[in-house]
Formats: structure tokens, C-alpha cells, sequence
């Protein structure tokens, strides 16, 4: 029988922008590394993106632990490893900190058993990879049952999306048996294809609550909101610098048709202090306008896939049982789309493929996950369900950072319950002025 180890090992999936040109010297758990890599400042790099109205350049490799690994011409030695011991178990916790692409991962020639997932136990979920988008986490327990050798743990892209560019290098790193050859060649981990939007589903089909729970079986909110990438036309004197997006059109996303702009005081600074004027209350609980969202999406770009623009939110009054329906659109094309909401864990009732159809939904309410961030299939739809007791202002958002930053978020407002444990607090004494 294997037994699991006190040894933890946690795996930050990431990308990473490098030329291989500038000296950088960093400390790492066990000594020294030199590498040369050129790093870009992501805020530069999103305003540059934001004011030229395109899309953002492919990541330029993604790193294990900060490392690349031997598939890149920069990299050859600079590999994480893990060294572990035959018939040992270990958990891994698995982090996508990437800004802009979902990752498989997989481990050559073992299987995983998922057993947490956006920090909260599920059943045991025996898989051979796994897909993270960003700022999503999962624990895995790997056994070292294989033969003594080297394997290859390799992260690869998941692209739902048509017609963009991305990085299709797998970055790779070891996890290395006691007593095997340092200088062997290591076994390689098979990722699935960059789309395969099964590997994804199975994943989430095995995906389940450990025990029993209480998901809201009451809704006394229930919104109905469409995300999707929009295309706006030209306003630009300059298009040529600004118009860079799909048919010299300006990039955007939204909800329910609505890009979200970033107000010039936070949404709640103005809700605490009453300050009128950088926000509405009007985001609505369902698209303004009903069609084939999947199939029969406006394609006319730019002129009818233009969004409008505003800081709407969503009040909800304490205690308040929300069910929320995400549904995918084609306006520009479908992907799959993480979607995360502040302040709170929610539980995955359901989700699917198509148009959502509330005559048809098979829901489950007995033990689904309780996750923090869902990705909503490609053209398809997930329905959230959580219970509004955690008063404050909680924007809740793609996870790709792009289309965060192109509009693709809203928010919503708890209002404060009863007493002191209902109520938001205070801002401290030092809260720093913006």
C-alpha cells in the first residue's frame, strides 16, 4: 500500500514573456539559477494592447515553477524537477497563474486523482489530465508506481477559441524517481489536443462535492447573462494606431451586451460613501435582446456586434438565494470563458452545451462543486447557485484578463443584513488614498 508523504509540492502554471536577452539571477529552493530572459511589464503591455483596439501577442513560453523547461531554445537546463520516491503519494497543488490562456497538465504514465478543487474537498476523481484557466486551483494526489525513471509533467495550452493566435509549446518539467539517471531521457507526458473540449467536460462531469450540501433549492434572484467578445466600430482620428481589432474595429466584451468601464473611484468607495455619479444600479437580470446566442450570433462586424458602455451593477439584498445562468455566445466566436465572482464560493448546478434550455436542465443540488471560478463551456452555458450573505461589492468577471480589461465583468452589491455580522465594515483607519 502507498503511503502519502509529508512532502507538498505546489506547481505555479504560468506564462512568460522572454527574448533571452537580459541577465536575471534568482533563488530557488535549493541554490542558485542564472537565466536571461527579457520580461515585459504586463501593465505596459495591457495599456499598449488597450490603445491600439487589437488583440494581445501570443505568451512567448509558459513555465513550470518559473521554468520553462528543455522545449525552448533559451531553456535547455533551466527544468523544474521533483524527486520522488518509489511507492510514495504526493499531493501537488496545481495553480494556473496565467493572465490570458487556459493549461492542460499531465504527468507521463501516472494517473491523477483530483481531491480539491478552488480550495475545497471533492470526491476522489481518478483522470489523466487536467485543465486549469486562470487563477483557477486544483489538488491532485500522484502515486509513484511506475518503474524507476524520469517523466515528463508537461502544461500545454487548452485554445476554445477560432482564429487566435497562441503559444503551442508545452513547457515541461520532471518528476524524477530516486535512483533513476539524472542524464536519462525522461518518458513524455501526452497532453490532449490544443481544443479538445471532451478532456474538458470529463473532467468536469467527474467533478463533485465530498459530501452532501445545502445548495439553495429556493431562488428568489434568478439572472439570466450572456458573455461573449463584441467588435466596436472605429472612433478613432488615428486607425491605423487604434483600430487594430477584427475588421478595423476596437476589441470589447461584455455581459448581457454591456461592457464594463472602470469607474475613476472604485465601485465601493462610492457605494460606502454615497458619492453619486460612478455608478449605476441598473445592470439588467437578463439580455435586452433574446436570439440563437450559440448559432445565430450578429456577425456583421463591426456593425451589429457593438456593445454599450457603462459601470451597471446589481443589487441584491442580504440573504438573498441567487441562481445565476452563464451563457456562451458566438458574437465573435464561442471559447470557454472562467468566470470568477468575488467574495464568495458558489456551487456548479449545471451546465452544458447549446442554448440553455430550463425545460430540459437535469440540475444537480445533492453534491455539486463548490468552486470560486467556472469555466462556461464553449458554446454553452453554466448555472451557478449561492446564497448573497457577505455584504459588500463584488465584481465578478472573466478570468482572462484581456477581456476583463476589454469589458467582460459586472458587479454585484450585497446589501448589509442585520447586526454587526451583517454588515460591512468600516474601512480602516490607514486606508491608503488612491
Amino acid at each position: 500500500m502507498s503511503s502519502l508523504t509529508n512532502t507538498l509540492f505546489i506547481l505555479w502554471l504560468s506564462l512568460l514573456s522572454c527574448a533571452c536577452t537580459v541577465h536575471v539571477m534568482a533563488i530557488w529552493p535549493g541554490g542558485r539559477s542564472t537565466r536571461f530572459y527579457d520580461f515585459k511589464d504586463v501593465v505596459q503591455l495591457e495599456r499598449q494592447v488597450l490603445a491600439s483596439g487589437g488583440v494581445p501577442p501570443p505568451a512567448n513560453a509558459y513555465t513550470i515553477n518559473g521554468h520553462p523547461g528543455p522545449n525552448y531554445n533559451c531553456s535547455a537546463n533551466d527544468v523544474y524537477k521533483i524527486d520522488v520516491v518509489p511507492g510514495k503519494t504526493y499531493l501537488l497543488r496545481l495553480i494556473n497563474a496565467g493572465l490570458n490562456m487556459e493549461n492542460f497538465f499531465a504527468i507521463a504514465n501516472h494517473k491523477l486523482t483530483i481531491v480539491e478543487a478552488d480550495a475545497e474537498y471533492t470526491k476522489p476523481f481518478v483522470t489523466d489530465r487536467v485543465m486549469l484557466g486562470p487563477g483557477q486551483t486544483m489538488n491532485v494526489l500522484v502515486t509513484a508506481d511506475q518503474p524507476t525513471a524520469k517523466y515528463s509533467m508537461a502544461m500545454g495550452p487548452y485554445m476554445s477559441a477560432q482564429n487566435v493566435s497562441f503559444q503551442n509549446i508545452s513547457a515541461i518539467s520532471y518528476f524524477q524517481y530516486l535512483g533513476a539517471m539524472p542524464n536519462s531521457l525522461s518518458f513524455p507526458a501526452k497532453l490532449p489536443n490544443f481544443n479538445d473540449n471532451l478532456a474538458v467536460k470529463t473532467v468536469m462531469d467527474g467533478l463533485r462535492s465530498l459530501n452532501p450540501v445545502q445548495v439553495p433549492k429556493e431562488i428568489d434572484s434568478n439572472l439570466f447573462v450572456t458573455i461573449g467578445l463584441n467588435v466596436q466600430k472605429c472612433q478613432s482620428k488615428t486607425p491605423q494606431q487604434n483600430c487594430q481589432g477584427v475588421n478595423n474595429g476596437v476589441m470589447a466584451a461584455s455581459m448581457n451586451n454591456i461592457s464594463f468601464i472602470k469607474p475613476s473611484v472604485s465601485v465601493l468607495e462610492a457605494y460606502y460613501k454615497k458619492i453619486d455619479g460612478h455608478f449605476t444600479e441598473d445592470f439588467p437580470g437578463a439580455p435586452l435582446k433574446f436570439y440563437d446566442f450559440v448559432n445565430g450570433a450578429p456577425n456583421n462586424i463591426p456593425n451589429d456586434t457593438q456593445s454599450m458602455n457603462g459601470t451597471r451593477t446589481k443589487i441584491l439584498e442580504y440573504g438573498t438565494r441567487v441562481q445565476i445562468i452563464l451563457q456562451d455566445t458566438g458574437t465573435l466566436t464561442t471559447e470557454n470563458h472562467p468566470i470568477h465572482l468575488h467574495g464568495y464560493s458558489f456551487y456548479v448546478v449545471g451546465y452544458g452545451t447549446g442554448n440553455y434550455n430550463p425545460q430540459t436542465v437535469n440540475f444537480n443540488l445533492v453534491d455539486p462543486p463548490y468552486m470560486n471560478t467556472i469555466g462556461v463551456p464553449v458554446g454553452g452555458w453554466a448555472a451557478i447557485r449561492f446564497t448573497a450573505d457577505n455584504p459588500g461589492v463584488w465584481f465578478m468577471h472573466c478570468h482572462f484578463d484581456i477581456h476583463q480589461s476589454w469589458g467582460l465583468g459586472t458587479v454585484l452589491i450585497v446589501k448589509n443584513g442585520k447586526g454587526e455580522l451583517e454588515t460591512l465594515p468600516h474601512p480602516p483607519a490607514d486606508l491608503p488614498k488612491c
